[in-house]
């Protein structure tokens, strides 16, 4: 009788380990690491595409075409972004796509960024990219709220994936671009493994 008694008190306490041990939660993993590089990843990815870096040349010239090459008749970025003289982006460049072949594309204030603000995407690593994008001094003065605003309804931005006949469009559907920059921005506009997050527009910050 006693040694059954034991017996039965050995399974039941062997019955309750292994409850406890299936019942025990997985390790926790790094919060948001995973995603916040998956959503950088498409971010340059598509900052990088030549819908985008087109206009956002290291040089004051724009570029043109598949191979970002530069763009002919000597067209020049001008202090405010919108050309030269005659040769002012304009003058080709309408509001919507002229219909045809790798004819002038168009959208609502079809220009590049300032002089004195050049938002160069142009040879930028991820990193720098990243680091430029979050510092409102390099950004044109945007807060997160607003850069996302940008990418997610600005016409000019939204030409990117429908740039006319002759042009592939940017690689990433457009929800899903800005999905990605969301995340990043709610990871505190940070390069994955950083902890620096954005600098506040006029903080002064170094």
């Amino acid at each position: 009788m006693r040694s059954t008694i034991l017996t039965l008190c050995v399974l039941a306490s062997t019955l309750l380990f292994a409850q406890c041990e299936s019942a025990a939660p997985a390790p926790a993993k790094a919060s948001g690491s995973g995603n916040l590089t998956e959503a950088w990843s498409t971010v340059y990815k598509v900052l990088q595409s030549p819908r985008c870096m087109n206009c956002h040349p290291a040089g004051d010239t724009p570029l043109v075409g598949e191979a970002s090459q530069p763009h002919p008749q000597n067209v020049q970025r001008g202090p405010l972004g919108v050309g030269l003289f005659a040769m002012r982006c304009n003058t080709c460049h309408q509001t919507q796509n002229t219909e045809g072949p790798h004819l002038p594309p168009g959208a609502p204030r079809w220009q590049l960024p300032t002089r004195g603000m050049p938002l160069v995407f142009q040879g930028k690593s991820s990193r720098e990219l990243c680091e430029q994008l979050s510092d409102p001094r390099r950004n044109g003065g945007k807060s997160p709220e607003e850069l996302l605003e940008h990418v997610a309804k600005d016409p000019l931005v939204l030409w990117g994936w429908a740039p006319g006949e002759g042009r592939a469009s940017v690689p990433v559907p457009h929800a899903e671009f800005v999905r990605a920059f969301q995340t990043w921005i709610e990871s505190g506009c940070k390069y994955p493994g950083e902890s620096r997050t954005l600098t506040k527009p006029g903080s002064g910050a170094p």
